[in-house]
């Protein structure tokens, strides 16, 4: 099961289930009240950006069904490479608004700064958001540096605003007519007429980072026995063939999975003595539906303080692929 569908949720029910799970975590972790109420803020407006963006059109791109077939063979995401029009005029008023969130919300005048920055234009909207769906991190930082900028909040920035957008392409080319446990294979389409020919590529991808937009997973999502990863940024979902370390594909001694907490063996972490990676797993009734993987992480920030107080981390994205 290398792709797994997750169904869509109306905006009105993602916004309850959103409320629901941050009421979960302040009943455990009060002291996460500022952060919930930040992410709460944030996630809103990348909710109503993804309304705004599935009632809309799409790009079509030129992509044939084998074409993608092979660089999905070769190990290389989909949107790698490709000159992928993007919905500036929509997605530059999200960030600004992102970034007077950002500075309401504890970022102060390094978010008014990034602002000031996109609305004179010194900050380029459209080269920031195509670097952001490139995933092209080194790019970006650099950019933010030479503009006096903070570059990991540049990246926040961007990332959100371009986010439901990289969602909404991903369900396109990913489209699958039924849900995977029922038997059927996963189409892979550019369009909803084709797709069956690149779909037993898709069937071998047994890689640790996202067959859509080449991110790592924020964590993996364990339903009904099936490990599935979740992609960081667009939210894709994935299940590999091999049990073992996502980074370097180690799966003997130096990996291994424990719980932090005896009596939560429901949220595990696996590490790898062998680059020293680690992943955050956690068993779910159901996946979680876009934009909501973020509270996901947030719930599961012990897990990341457990990993990085024994040395493990999270590595940076992969270098830029080309197709």
């Amino acid at each position: 099961m290398p792709y797994v569908t997750v169904q869509s949720v109306a905006r009105n029910h993602l916004l309850d289930i959103a409320m629901q799970r941050w009421d979960r975590i302040l009943e455990r972790r009060p002291d996460l009240k500022p952060a919930v109420d930040l992410q709460q803020r944030l996630l809103t407006l990348v909710i109503e950006l993804a309304h705004t963006i599935d009632g809309g059109r799409l790009p079509r791109l030129s992509l044939p069904p084998k074409y993608i077939a092979t660089k999905l063979t070769r190990g290389v995401p989909v949107f790698a490479g490709e000159p992928i029009p993007l919905p500036v005029q929509a997605l530059h008023g999200v960030m600004l608004r992102l970034c007077g969130t950002l500075a309401e919300g504890g970022a102060g005048e390094p978010a008014e700064h990034i602002r000031s920055a996109i609305e004179s234009g010194s900050l380029e909207a459209r080269s920031l958001l195509a670097a952001s769906l490139a995933r092209e991190q080194a790019a970006i930082r650099t950019a933010a540096v030479h503009r006096g900028l903070a570059p990991d909040l540049v990246w926040l920035v961007a990332e959100l605003a371009v986010s439901p957008f990289a969602h909404a392409l991903q369900r396109a080319f990913f489209a699958s007519p039924a849900p995977s446990e029922q038997g059927d294979r996963p189409r892979l389409a550019s369009s909803p007429a084709e797709g069956r020919t690149a779909a037993p590529a898709l069937a071998t991808w047994n890689r640790g980072y996202c067959p859509a937009c080449g991110s790592w997973p924020a964590l993996a999502e364990v339903v009904g026995g099936h490990r599935v990863l979740r992609c960081s940024f667009c939210a894709l979902a994935w299940e590999l063939a091999t049990y073992a370390c996502i980074y370097c594909g180690e799966d003997a001694e130096p990996f291994v999975t424990a719980a932090p907490e005896e009596e939560r063996k429901d949220r595990r972490v696996e590490i790898c003595k062998g680059c020293a990676g680690y992943l955050k797993t956690v068993d779910v009734p159901e996946l979680s539906p876009f934009p909501l993987l973020a509270i996901a992480d947030l719930e599961t920030m012990d897990l990341d303080l457990a990993a990085m107080e024994r040395g493990y981390t999270r590595p940076s994205l992969k270098d830029s692929f080309q197709p």
